[in-house]
């Protein structure tokens, strides 16, 4: 490991987001300090200042990577249902972006980066609602709070009695049949 004093980092920013992802999936993000992740990639305490500012800048790096992720992830759905299965597979998938893109708390509100990924993510799933009937922002809210509340649920190991060993993917397409009526 390098020392503080040998900074050579090929890439100090994509280190730290990785560090800072290792620590958020073993401990969650309470545990992640700046300090312990300069350590971590090997620089002094205040390097990963110079592309985060701070904790708040760092988390919200991850929820923009993480929105990110998902709206490729939700752009190659085939139906308002491949999409929910979609959002499921990337929570498993991104457990430490799961865990803090949906923490207003922990972000800088007014990210320009996080709130045009944010955009993405949203207008991907409002138009998978398009023409679903009724009102689409409830469309939109029911369709996010299944697949949200699945995927939390399923995170926190809360529906690993209720699967008995079934894929999760599976699982959530039987439950949004029965919630919205099968194809």
């Amino acid at each position: 490991m390098p020392t503080e004093r040998s900074y050579h980092h090929g890439d100090l920013r994509r280190a730290v987001l990785t560090a800072a992802l290792d620590v958020i999936a073993a401990d969650g993000p309470a545990a992640l300090s700046l300090r312990d992740l300069a350590r971590r990639a090997g620089v002094s305490h205040a390097a990963p200042a110079h592309h985060f500012k701070d904790r708040a800048g760092l988390l919200s790096a991850i929820a923009t990577e993480g929105h990110d992720l998902l709206a490729a992830a939700l752009g190659q759905a085939e139906d308002l249902r491949d999409l929910g299965v979609r959002y499921v597979r990337f929570a498993a998938a991104h457990p430490a972006h799961f865990q803090v893109m949906f923490r207003p708390e922990l972000l800088r509100p007014d990210d320009p980066g996080l709130l045009a990924a944010r955009e993405r993510t949203r207008s991907l799933l409002r138009a998978a609602v398009e023409g679903h009937g009724g009102d689409p922002a409830v469309a939109f809210t029911a369709a996010w709070s299944m697949a949200h509340g699945f995927a939390t649920l399923l995170l926190s190991h809360n529906l690993d009695g209720l699967l008995n060993g079934r894929n999760p993917e599976d699982a959530f397409r039987e439950l949004a049949g029965v919630m919205f009526g099968r194809p």
